[in-house]
């Protein structure tokens, strides 16, 4: 297989020039001691080249990160563009010199920061104060000089800038200050751009910046407030989003999360899209490979641009052509992730521990080029210093009232109280749950006190989902009907426990919390796998202490992620119109039906085969019945049917018949590009219900048709153990497989000649038999003999700690098990396993 060499972009600048912007900033610099007349350089005026992280008391945190990256990273390809911050000091000295620093403080000792009234109040008096000063000459002059040395540099007379606040306690790893003080955009000239800083100092006492003061333990007076002009990206042409360099709800680190949407990205933090989503695996990345794991297109709702007319922002319905389609091309994707990757491992390698970052990014219209034009350390996970891991479950469902999408992995029952309007917020209890179309930090006094949040719009890193996330709360965002639906004074539960897909219940519903410490776990020779079949749940269940993945369900990516049967796809023009109107809807975007099969599925086993890495992941090929494949869209054209689908066409039966073979080869190829495009080489197949040795012969050779050669570049291919011909002969299949993996239900139902889901005769399905057990013990002794290793990946040693032991004793090798089962489970283990060694001690 070849791998392919990544080679990071230049920067476009040439030689010429860089020393033309030197020579503009002598220019600059000799114009600013003209103006001040009497300081040899700039006072209150920085470029960003000029200062780097441990200048954050100069330039904030925003700022202090900007200048970093421009200084450390652009030799690496980094594209940042160029700009100049007023210091702090320029903001103290806009205080002193208009004498604010005595009324300020008085309103601020008046201030009852617990009454949300009291809080606007003295804000909008604060605010007044310093809207109605006027900046120091001085002050003013250094920062028309400065930019009228950026828009040379640019070859414009009037540059467009984006204008932001950058305090001095902000984007540090335990403060964030997220959208609390003002950002302007698109400002033009030197007046504008002056009034613009004027009205971010102001930002510095806006209600949420001070409450959130308050609530952090910062004095006012401590924090002061720098301002950033940098030269704005036209991405109100193209495209813009946020990057994390971990997965935000989970805090798994081996991911990056790419966010992106038309026109410019305030639309995300405000809430007011579904972005694009990108999963992009940093290891394989890093080894050459293209490990695009997750791709799910956004509704994109709408595109904030610049209108040149009237100088204004517009926020304009996107064209359905730009909803339908990604933001970002592969390839932008991948890039963005190296540069995340870079930007990562510097604030790591300069703060001495890892920095999981939150960056953005923006696409320029104009020239195609991407630029990061923030990057700040990421505070929520930062901050978690126990390895506890908490398991949430409901202990019965409900009527789901309303779905959308999960943020976090909490559940909470309280009772919906339904805003609309900020300016309601005074009615809103502690311990309630939060609905309303859309937050803004004007709403995070009362979000503070609610036990979950539910919103009709927003994406994942919408302000709703950020500081749901810091608050340890759940949050469902993007729901689109929650507050027609939702009701005042209603009882409700809030799961975010469930996947990707949250769900509001009718009712306060009964739920569990499991707290596992991993550290407190020994080690045991058995190694403890876990059972799995959800992708959206992997990056969490992967924290938990693990050996790898004993049983990853293809079929539960089938019906969640691909939901239509493989041969609909192949013969989609024979369907019936409805159906073809149900999977057109699912497959916009594909000219070839079959790629978004393949698609889907190497994305669902690529999250799963990547949340493990580099731990073994066992994927079974799909086994459906005919009834249930049936029930894939599309699927009742191609299954026949059968009087006993449990004993009919399944497992390695269907992979070489004709009549599924197709379909079978695009899992194939779903397989082979996590394995080879994604290089997640940690994934081991393995095939269901196969009857007989020579029938597992045809499989393989099914598999090297479609490019999966047993043996190769370390493929392993295991059997399941769950036919009583598997186990008679052990020996045979020895030759054909490299391992087994008992499945303990089926193999209980054909041991014992019980239909599992009868009734009537559930009561003698039991894996503790002893013919059940005679069996495993002979299956682990002859495997072992011939140098093939044995699992198990039924319910039994999950639901029977006594029957895991029993295996144990007999050597298996790994034991999967579910993921609630795991502390329990493995405790039994040890103390079986001590048993072992004290008696061979004697």
């Amino acid at each position: 297989m070849k791998t392919k060499t990544v080679v990071q972009t230049p920067l476009r600048e040439p030689i010429a020039s860089r020393a033309r912007h030197l020579a503009i900033r002598e220019e600059y610099e000799q114009v600013t001691r003209v103006a001040s007349n009497a300081n040899p350089a700039p006072k209150w005026v920085r470029w960003f080249d000029s200062f780097g992280v441990d200048d954050i008391s100069l330039v904030g945190g925003k700022n202090a990160s900007l200048g970093e990256m421009i200084r450390e990273l652009s030799a690496l390809g980094i594209r940042i563009p160029d700009g100049f911050a007023v210091t702090a000091e320029g903001y103290r000295h806009f205080i002193a010199v208009n004498n604010l620093e005595v009324p300020i403080a008085q309103l601020l000792a008046d201030m009852k920061p617990n009454d949300v009234a009291s809080l606007d109040q003295t804000s909008r008096k604060i605010r007044n104060l310093m809207l109605k000063a006027k900046l120091p000459e001085d002050l003013e002059h250094e920062i028309q000089a400065a930019y009228r040395t950026l828009s040379g540099k640019y070859q414009t007379e009037d540059v467009s800038v984006a204008v932001r606040s950058s305090a001095t306690a902000e984007d540090l790893p335990g403060a964030s200050f997220a959208g609390a003080h003002s950002t302007f955009l698109h400002v033009h000239g030197e007046a504008d751009v002056a009034d613009a800083v004027r009205k971010c100092f102001a930002s510095l006492f806006n209600p949420r910046a001070i409450r959130y003061r308050v609530d952090m333990g910062f004095a006012h007076t401590a924090v002061a407030l720098s301002v950033g002009i940098q030269k704005i990206v036209r991405s109100d042409l193209s495209s813009s989003g946020v990057i994390f360099t971990l997965d935000t709800e989970s805090g798994f680190r081996d991911v990056v999360m790419i966010d992106g949407i038309w026109g410019m990205g305030e639309n995300i933090v405000q809430g007011k899209v579904i972005p694009d989503d990108f999963y992009v695996h940093k290891p394989t990345l890093a080894a050459g490979f293209e490990p695009i794991l997750w791709k799910k297109l956004g509704a994109k709702e709408f595109k904030l641009i610049y209108d040149g007319h009237t100088h204004h922002l517009k926020n304009l319905p996107t064209p359905a052509e730009d909803r339908a389609r990604f933001c970002l091309t592969d390839e932008e994707v991948l890039q963005l992730t190296r540069w995340a990757v870079t930007i990562e491992d510097h604030y790591t390698v300069k703060r001495g521990q890892p920095t999981p970052m939150d960056i953005e990014w923006a696409k320029d219209g104009l020239t195609g080029e991407l630029f990061i034009v923030q990057a700040r350390p990421e505070t929520v996970h930062a901050m978690k210093k126990t390895p506890t891991i908490q398991l949430y479950a409901l202990k019965k469902t409900g009527q789901v009232l309303i779905e959308g999408l999960a943020v976090g992995e909490k559940i909470a029952a309280g009772v919906a109280h339904v805003i609309k309007d900020p300016k309601a917020m005074g009615t809103f209890k502690a311990g309630e749950v939060l609905v309303t179309q859309i937050t803004d930090p004007d709403w995070e006094p009362i979000m503070k006190i609610a036990s979950a949040i539910v919103t009709e719009r927003g994406g994942r890193t919408s302000h709703a989902a950020i500081v749901a996330r810091e608050l340890g709360i759940p949050a469902i965002v993007g729901t689109g009907k929650a507050v027609s639906t939702l009701k005042t004074g209603k009882p409700i539960t809030v799961s975010c426990a469930e996947g990707e897909v949250g769900h509001v219940y009718d009712g306060a519903l009964k739920f569990e919390v499991t707290e596992i410490d991993p550290t407190t776990l020994g080690a045991t020779q058995t190694k403890i796998m876990c059972n799995i079949g959800d992708p959206e749940q992997a990056f969490k269940l992967a924290q938990l202490p693990n050996d790898g993945v004993g049983l990853a369900r293809m079929e539960f990516i089938f019906a969640s992620w691909v939901k239509v049967h493989p041969l609909a796809l192949l013969h989609f023009d024979t369907l019936p119109i409805a159906t073809q109107r149900e999977i057109e809807k699912l497959t916009a975007g594909y000219t070839d039906k079959s790629d978004y099969f393949v698609d889907k599925l190497a994305q669902g086993i690529g999250t799963l085969a990547a949340a493990f890495w580099p731990k073994p992941v066992i994927l079974r090929f799909s086994d459906f019945k005919t009834n249930e494949y049936a029930h894939l869209i599309g699927g009742e054209s191609f299954e026949p049917h059968e009087d006993n689908p449990m004993l009919g066409w399944r497992g390695a039966s269907r992979y070489y018949h004709p009549d599924y073979k197709p379909g079978f080869m695009l899992e194939l190829r779903a397989v082979k590009r996590v394995r080879e495009t994604f290089g997640l080489k940690n994934l081991i197949v393995m095939v269901p219900f196969c009857r007989t040795p020579e029938e597992g012969e045809k499989v393989l050779e099914t598999l090297r048709e479609g490019g999966l050669v047993r043996g190769k570049d370390g493929l392993q291919v295991y059997v399941m153990a769950e036919i009583p011909s598997n186990v008679i002969l052990a020996k045979d299949f020895c030759r054909v497989f490299d391992g087994f993996s008992i499945g303990s239900n089926d193999l209980t139902q054909l041991v014992l000649g019980v239909d599992r889901d009868s009734e009537r005769v559930a009561s003698l399905f039991d894996e503790r038999n002893e013919a059940v057990k005679r069996l495993c013990a002979d299956l682990i002794a002859t495997a072992h003999k011939h140098g093939r290793k044995v699992g198990i990946c039924g319910q039994a040693p999950s639901d029977y700690p006594e029957f895991a032991a029993f295996l144990v004793e007999q050597g298996i090798d790994s034991i999967s098990l579910n993921p609630d089962s795991i502390v329990k489970v493995k405790q039994r283990i040890q103390a079986v396993e001590h048993g072992k060694k004290q008696l061979q001690g004697r």
